[in-house]
């Protein structure tokens, strides 16, 4: 890895690897774009996630931290970050980066100091020591590619659909985040007079619970399961009318993309790594496991959220 010499003004942002931790780093790196709009902003982030950032307006280069290629592969990362000033460097992730390259400022996970609850607010109070004018963190971000929104438009016109889409994200990384799926189906039944068909989102490791989800359907199905870009499903959910899905990364992008999002948390801290949102809601399922989520509970939540989005009333949790 090589880096030129940049001639711009730079900063740099080491962003979180997950989908859904990515997300929630957007505002810290909004917060700096606004406080630094003549500077470029070059980003280490994951190769798992960084589709999300690559059509960033405003962002530099783009690189890769694999850490499978542990202290050789970071040396190598260290050199070439080494050829460049930066105005000021911002890490998420580690402790130390800032402290080896050359910068005028920096900060780092450990220089927190005191922040809210939610993930979003001590990564925004690690970027405030960097920022002139700290307040409160911007929205989180997810930038389409150029075509994604004129892709979407004709996959869903294809399909004459006659009202509005409930979006579906039925996987998650590991098995105890997962809502059961026969859940999903008895939720499908006690919702569907409210949208006129349903979308499926996830990577190709959801395909089998697409399936029967497509099979139980009573409405009209587009099954997308390992068949978009991340950038291209968040196009798709542009046109949902509500998003269900477990606590993954597509919650996360349709709270970014500002659909209206219920996300159903088991285990975890939903009080910090809930998607972050103005739309954005949960429900938590008792004794944090999720097969005590009754459909019930959700569909209910479903009706009165889509009736408060009918009445133009916020109703967020």
């Amino acid at each position: 890895m090589r880096l030129p010499e940049a001639p711009d003004a730079r900063l740099l942002f080491v962003t979180l690897s997950n989908i859904g931790d990515m997300v929630l780093t957007t505002p810290a790196l909004e917060a700096l774009h606004a406080a630094y709009p003549d500077h470029r902003i070059d980003i280490i982030a994951d190769a798992r996630s960084s589709a999300l950032l690559e059509f960033c307006p405003y962002r530099g280069d783009l690189l890769h931290r694999d850490k499978r290629a542990g202290w050789r592969g970071m040396l190598h990362l260290i050199h070439a970050l080494r050829r460049r000033r930066y105005t000021a460097v911002v890490d998420l992730r580690t402790d130390f980066l800032p402290w080896v390259l050359k910068t005028g400022r920096r900060t780092a996970r450990w220089r927190a100091g005191p922040h809210g609850p939610h993930a979003v607010d001590q990564h925004y109070a690690i970027a405030a020591r960097v920022l002139p004018n700290a307040t409160r963190p911007p929205p989180a971000r997810v930038w389409l590619a150029p075509g994604d929104a004129e892709w979407a438009d004709a996959t869903l016109a294809a399909l004459n659909d006659t009202g509005p889409w409930l979006a579906l994200a039925p996987g998650a990384n590991w098995p105890g985040k997962i809502w059961p799926l026969a859940h999903y189906k008895t939720l499908l039944e006690e919702v569907a007079p409210l949208f006129g068909g349903i979308m499926v989102l996830g990577s190709v490791q959801d395909r089998a619970l697409a399936a029967e989800l497509r099979t139980a359907s009573p409405l009209p199905c587009l099954d997308c399961t390992g068949n978009t870009t991340l950038t291209q499903a968040a196009a798709l959910l542009d046109h949902a009318g509500f998003f269900v899905g477990n606590d993954s990364g597509l919650g996360h992008i349709a709270a970014a993309r500002g659909v209206h999002t219920l996300t159903l948390m088991g285990p975890g801290r939903p009080e910090r790594y809930k998607p972050f949102g103005p739309k954005a809601t949960l429900v938590e399922a008792p004794s944090r496991d999720l097969t005590r989520l009754t459909p019930a509970l959700v569909g209910a939540t479903v009706r009165e959220k889509m009736a408060a989005k009918a009445s133009g009333k916020s109703s967020t949790q």
